[in-house]
């Protein structure tokens, strides 16, 4: 397992995440199959070419979806015991097919749990970029994770 226990953090840690990924109109279409949003912006090229953006724009959940996807393989992946919550969702770009994204964490704080001995919580702030280097998601994310079983 590659993610880290609540002792191998430090708050200003600061985690390039190395997977990059290009998204597809078919990524775009199941989640919004999945999640049953039929909105036009996201599905109706014709409608969409009327709008500001011209073009479908990705549904926000896919975006946000995989930045906390990507982060976990260098963070909590194996290590989780829950995740407490997703605070200051923030999307100030638009995705668009084809766009290729990546992401950064940041760890802005950690304490330990008092009513989980085995356990600390870590607040993680993640950024989601484009290919243009312009933030397209940012959120803070509270994770329960586990304590290292030696100390």
């Amino acid at each position: 397992m590659s993610g880290r226990n609540y002792e191998e953090f430090a708050v200003g840690d600061l985690i390039p995440h190395a997977l990059r990924r290009t998204v597809t109109e078919t990524d775009n279409l199941l989640i919004c199959t999945l999640t049953h949003n039929p909105q036009p912006l996201h599905l109706d090229a014709e409608y969409a070419a009327g709008t500001e953006f011209g073009r479908i724009v990705v549904n926000g959940i896919f975006t946000f979806g995989l930045m906390i996807g990507i982060s976990v393989a260098d963070t909590t992946l194996g290590t989780l015991v829950a995740n407490l919550g997703y605070d200051a969702v923030v999307m100030p770009k638009p995705v668009f097919i084809g766009d290729t994204l990546h992401a950064e964490t940041t760890v802005i704080e950690k304490r330990e749990s008092k009513s989980r001995p085995t356990a600390g919580l870590v607040v993680f702030e993640h950024r989601m970029f484009n290919q243009r280097g312009e933030i397209v998601c940012q959120c803070r994310r509270t994770a329960l994770v586990h304590r290292n079983p030696q100390g």
